[in-house]
């Protein structure tokens, strides 16, 4: 094949433009860790916390907002959060807590939330988690709450019963899960492991593709991966990051049942996030059995035009003849609708806790 010099030249002018391109984001990215470092400093100062949600927030809406293209908004999120991250981690490295092992979507949603940078502290259990944010060991926890299959984890939520944590955001993470095994084809799998709900999740295509295989559930879709690593003729459903991290062939891509799974996952801290204009409030109130004592305590929130988004029953553990509702509304609680609200709530019902105000997050398809 002859060659081009003329085209040839023309790339390699082109990757010396790029060059020159990247050796000015390095120069910049060098000024604005500089700049971080010193808002860093100055926080300190004031004894300010120096993770501001809101503010990375802001960061990515008017970055997409300005985006002139051809560079894709949602590739602008994933850029800059990863400078975000590492800005943070010279100010002071975040530490963020997750049900383990690694591997897990929560591991994965922690990643999506807070970038590579944040120091991240596997626990055993869900109730690991909160109790490390709760006693400060760690600035934020990350904990799965419901996903689209089998609805709401329900003993998650009994969760916010015991500990004294607030919610600071919500993740929606799109699910995608694999069949993953050291064995090269779908014939030689002869038991597949995982997470109940993640075998829920994907029933339908192992009842058409592998009806004689034997399900076995276990405690996390890393674990699964763990075990497919070293056992013959089995195979995980777990996730990309799973296979990566055990390295296990991907023998099916995406084998959940439909296209929009996911799960939402709530980031836990000390405190709420700041006001951002388009929020979410999630409490607990408790009322005792007795005909309406439900209508009276949602009518605060029709009085002052508080739009409810969720609302979930749990029995009492310890007072049989009451009630336990988890709410989700929209708005902060320190706008004066939802401040009302919320005032007037506790005035009908024998306890209302609050579980923090958060930005509304982004759905799975990218909707709020």
């Amino acid at each position: 094949m002859e060659s081009c010099p003329a085209g040839n030249d023309e790339i390699s002018s082109l990757r010396a433009r790029i060059d020159e391109i990247d050796t000015s984001l390095l120069k910049l990215l060098n000024e604005r860790a500089r700049v971080a470092i010193a808002i860093g400093k100055a926080k300190a100062d004031r004894n300010l916390d120096f993770h501001s949600p809101a503010r990375e927030r802001q960061i990515y809406e008017r970055l997409c907002a300005i985006n002139p293209g051809p560079f894709p908004s949602e590739a602008i999120r994933s850029v800059f959060r990863e400078i975000l991250s590492a800005s943070l981690s010279l100010e002071n490295p975040l530490k963020i807590s997750f049900p383990g092992p690694w591997g897990t979507f929560t591991h994965l949603a922690c990643l999506e939330h807070f970038g590579q940078a944040g120091l991240l502290v596997p626990e055993r259990t869900l109730r690991d988690v909160l109790e490390a944010v709760e006693r400060q060991r760690v600035n934020y926890g990350i904990i799965p709450i419901e996903n689209s299959t089998e609805g709401l984890i329900a003993h998650a939520l009994d969760l916010f019963l015991d500990f004294d944590v607030r919610i600071s955001a919500e993740i929606f993470l799109e699910i995608t899960l694999d069949l993953l095994s050291s064995s090269s084809t779908l014939q030689d799998v002869r038991r597949v492991y995982s997470h109940p709900q993640a075998l829920a999740q994907c029933r339908s295509w192992l009842q058409n593709h592998l009806p004689g295989a034997e399900l076995v559930e276990v405690e996390s879709t890393a674990k699964a991966a763990e075990i497919a690593s070293s056992e013959a003729h089995s195979a995980a459903v777990a996730s990309p990051l799973a296979a990566k991290l055990h390295e296990l062939t991907v023998l099916e891509k995406s084998i959940q049942d439909g296209p929009f799974q996911y799960t939402r996952f709530l980031v836990l801290g000390t405190r709420d996030a700041d006001r951002t204009g388009r929020d979410k409030t999630s409490l607990v109130f408790y009322t005792r059995d007795r005909v309406g004592a439900l209508h009276a305590a949602l009518k605060p929130f029709v009085d002052h035009k508080v739009n409810v988004t969720r609302i979930e029953s749990r029995p009492h553990r310890k007072r049989p003849c009451e009630s336990v509702f988890f709410l989700d509304i929209r708005g902060h609680r320190t706008d004066p609708n939802v401040r009302k609200a919320i005032s007037a709530l506790a005035a009908v019902c024998s306890e209302v806790k609050l579980l923090g105000s958060y930005p509304e997050g982004r759905g799975p398809s990218g909707e709020r």
